[in-house]
């Protein structure tokens, strides 16, 4: 049975005609509304992601089978955390503070497409994943929260797979995430400040560096048009010579 396999990257629920589709899918000579209300109707669970999405159609029937893969952990963060895009800035900007439920339900879901061996590594997988896009676990960066996961602090919730947030500690994310911010917001403001103090003291340097030479040109040039007072008085006694009748 001849089979061709079309790779596609559609929104949860939302897979729509466009020119991507058509290319695709148009010369196999397939029903494609068809196929987008399967895909649609497959991935309507992942709506706000991009979710991987392979069509194969037997092509000699024009039959054709819709399978859904697991969408991008990046995809699983944002809908983890209710947000359309990461951080422009990862390191200065954090949009978002998840608990280490939330991280182990992500790596629950994306585990079986790791290449992982157990659900510690999956965890710290993930973690990786959420730093570069702007949020922090636990109230601390990727660095601390990996090394708080080796020194056994959150075995229990790992071994125990425990995916469910404990409702008080939703309000202490929220505050620990204000206080994350906070801390970078100064740490910018000293750093921009500490640049501005430098620039101005380059700046400085440069305009007396500037202005000395400007007055060592005006006294090199002061010289060349004032000759030296002995060449002035050897120049007055030297005899004048008499031109010869």
């Amino acid at each position: 049975m001849p089979e061709t396999t079309v790779d596609l990257m559609v929104e949860g629920g939302k897979a729509t005609a466009g020119p991507q589709m058509g290319q695709s899918l148009a010369p196999l000579g397939v029903n494609i509304q068809d196929i987008l209300k399967k895909i649609n109707e497959k991935t309507s669970a992942f709506k706000g992601m991009k979710v991987p999405v392979k069509v194969i159609v037997d092509t000699a029937t024009k039959k054709s089978e819709v399978e859904v893969g697991s969408p991008p952990i990046s995809e699983l963060i944002k809908g983890e955390i209710s947000i359309d895009k990461g951080s422009g800035e990862p390191n200065k900007k954090k949009i978002a503070n998840l608990s280490i439920e939330q991280v182990i339900k992500l790596a629950k879901m994306k585990r079986d497409s790791m290449l992982v061996n157990d659900l510690k590594s999956a965890v710290k997988s993930v973690i990786g994943s959420c730093n570069s896009t702007g949020v922090i676990i636990e109230g601390k960066n990727a660095k601390e929260i990996n090394e708080d996961i080796e020194n056994g602090i959150f075995d229990k919730e790992i071994k125990e797979g425990i995916t469910e947030t404990p409702a008080d500690k939703k309000t202490k994310l929220a505050s620990q995430l204000k206080e994350v911010q906070q801390r970078i917001e100064k740490e910018l403001a000293k750093e921009k400040a500490e640049k501005e103090a430098e620039e101005a003291e380059k700046k400085k340097r440069e305009e007396a560096e500037a202005a000395a030479a400007v007055e060592t040109k005006k006294e090199e040039t002061a010289e060349v048009k004032e000759p030296k007072e002995e060449t002035k008085e050897a120049t007055e006694k030297a005899p004048v010579k008499e031109s010869k009748k």
